[in-house]
């Protein structure tokens, strides 16, 4: 008697989880009449594109579909964080062209490449809403770890980049005029790349995307370049002519180690691995749950800021078919509810040890 229950998550709607014929239909029987007439009915061009730009999620009557509000909350991050970072250039270019600092232009366009690494989350944002299909059955959230990956090879073309004009800087030095404006410029973009950092990592962090939080450390890269300029202002105002390129390869160490930390979380995903602390939350949801006498195996992979989590627990082998079913029905609500990000669960239920029986014997050999 081997019963297995799957989330009924309707992403085509963006339904976090759904419980067919379970006492749950309550909770969304609003949600699912509203997005019934939202999609009779045809969406303008204006409409589209704002849903691109900010997307929004249908109200129930208690909460919002927590999916959607994910990906709101990272396409205004995206945006804001553009906004920040083209207004920092913008100054920066200004500065430049009145100075003729060639470590200020090598910041400004550093934090200009920044900037320009909100374009491929947001495509990927975008791409993560799009529904299922029979190719692609979990939906295209992975497209945010692809976006991570590109965010990581600008971090190390930007480490590699800097490490080459402090070099050519120590072999000819250049003579900056007008300091303190460049100091102030670089402070202006020391303040504007950490404050973008730190809004994308703590949304980032927020809806669990590590795309986005690569992206932040990727911004604060570029702080420590415009720290570099500010530094090296300072050695050559003292008469150290040398110390503006060799803050640069200092500063070029820090950035690698940035790029350690940002690629380590990259592969994480892209290999499937969770914080073990999440799996130990869910086997104590699990054993809590009534009717669960012990868990087997639990298994969780994050596909774009969403959980998704197969797990095996065990109920008594004298209950019917329906029984089980409700066991895991409430296991997986227990779950759903426990873990914020759980947008699926397959909750598969065995019956437990009777008189040496395995269950799973014709599986054997293929395991």
């Amino acid at each position: 008697m081997d019963v297995t229950h799957a989330a009924g998550d309707d992403e085509h709607h963006g339904h976090v989880h759904e419980h067919h014929g379970h006492g749950h239909e309550h909770d969304h029987h609003e949600k699912h009449e509203h997005e019934h007439h939202d999609h009779e009915r045809p969406e303008s061009w204006l409409a589209r594109r704002r849903h691109a730009v900010r997307p929004h999620s249908h109200e129930a009557a208690d909460k919002i579909d927590a999916a959607m509000e994910a990906s709101g909350d990272g396409m205004r991050a995206l945006w804001i964080s553009l906004a920040v970072l083209a207004a920092t250039a913008a100054i920066q270019a200004a500065v430049v062209a009145l100075s003729g600092s060639v470590a200020l232009l090598g910041d400004t366009l550093h934090n200009a490449a920044d900037a320009l690494t909100a374009v491929p989350l947001a495509i990927a944002f975008v791409a993560g809403r799009r529904p299922p299909s029979r190719r692609y059955t979990y939906g295209y959230g992975r497209a945010e770890d692809l976006a991570g990956v590109v965010i990581v090879l600008i971090i190390a073309a930007s480490s590699a980049l800097t490490a080459y004009e402090a070099a050519t800087r120590l072999a000819h030095p250049r003579t900056v005029s007008s300091l303190p404006v460049v100091a102030a410029a670089a402070l202006i973009g020391f303040t504007g790349n950490e404050t973008v950092a730190r809004y994308r990592i703590r949304v980032g962090k927020k809806i669990g995307s590590a795309a986005l939080v690569a992206d932040g450390l990727h911004a604060r890269t570029d702080g420590f370049t415009s720290l570099a300029v500010l530094l090296g202002v300072g050695g050559v105002a003292l008469g150290w002519h040398w110390a503006d390129p060799v803050v640069g390869l200092l500063i070029t160490v820090a950035i690698l180690a940035v790029l350690r930390q940002a690629g380590r979380e990259i592969y994480r995903r892209l290999m499937d691995a969770v914080d073990p602390a999440l799996i130990d939350q869910a086997e104590q949801t699990l054993r809590a749950a009534a009717g669960v006498l012990d868990v087997g195996q639990v298994r969780m992979r994050w596909i774009g800021h969403q959980l998704r989590a197969e797990c095996d627990i065990i109920v008594d082998p004298d209950i019917t078919a329906v029984q089980a079913h409700e066991v895991a029905v409430n296991a997986e609500h227990a779950l759903l509810h426990a873990l914020p990000r759980l947008a699926a669960a397959t909750v598969h239920a065995d019956p437990g040890p009777q008189d040496g029986t395995d269950h799973h014997a014709l599986l054997a050999p293929h395991r």
